[in-house]
């Protein structure tokens, strides 16, 4: 069995949105991207490099290590776009469309700059918060949590009053941690 790293496999319940989900955090419950943004990054993208589709995706989950994976129904249309207002161009080569930039993508770019740099501080920061300290030990933590409490719940299934006390640790343990919000931190 192939085991799926703490990251993609627990982040998803608890709407952080990895392993491929559209729900992503950032400020909230926002998304990765703004409304809008996608053009920005793919046009940049591909101005660091002429690329197909697919190549688009694979880039744009590199530059989020991992954390953020752009489906078709995003980046083809996005694509369409750029080469509809000229920003970029099409080439067939052996069988896929390659999306190059053109100078009208460039002077694009540019004039965006401030907009393009902002998009790529946020991707960075939201990847530094969820990749950096203490999340990777708070997630296998609560892996661990989660399966301990599915495991006794269904080996106590005909124990109700055990299986009952299960959901009163896990319903105090959320409480408690929810109480840690409402503290002032210490100075």
């Amino acid at each position: 069995m192939t085991r799926r790293s703490d990251w993609d496999f627990w982040a998803w319940p608890f709407g952080l949105g990895f392993a491929g989900g559209t729900r992503h955090r950032r400020r909230g419950r926002g998304r990765w991207f703004e409304s809008g943004d996608m053009k920005y990054v793919i046009l940049r993208l591909v101005g660091d490099k002429p690329m197909h589709g697919y190549e688009v995706m694979k880039a744009l989950e590199e530059r989020t290590r991992g954390c953020y994976k752009a489906s078709p129904g995003t980046v083809y249309p996005t694509l369409q776009w750029l080469d509809d207002e000229g920003l970029v161009t099409v080439r067939e080569v052996k069988g896929k469309k390659i999306y190059e930039i053109t100078d009208l993508g460039r002077k694009f770019l540019e004039e965006n700059r401030s907009t393009v740099e902002d998009i790529f501080d946020r991707i960075s920061e939201t990847i530094d918060r969820v990749m950096g300290e203490p999340m990777p030990a708070v997630n296998r933590a609560i892996g661990h949590v989660v399966s301990q409490a599915y495991k006794a719940a269904w080996r106590l299934s005909d124990d109700t009053e055990r299986a009952v006390k299960i959901v009163e640790i896990l319903e105090q343990a959320a409480d408690d941690i929810g109480e840690l919000l409402k503290k002032e931190p210490a100075s």
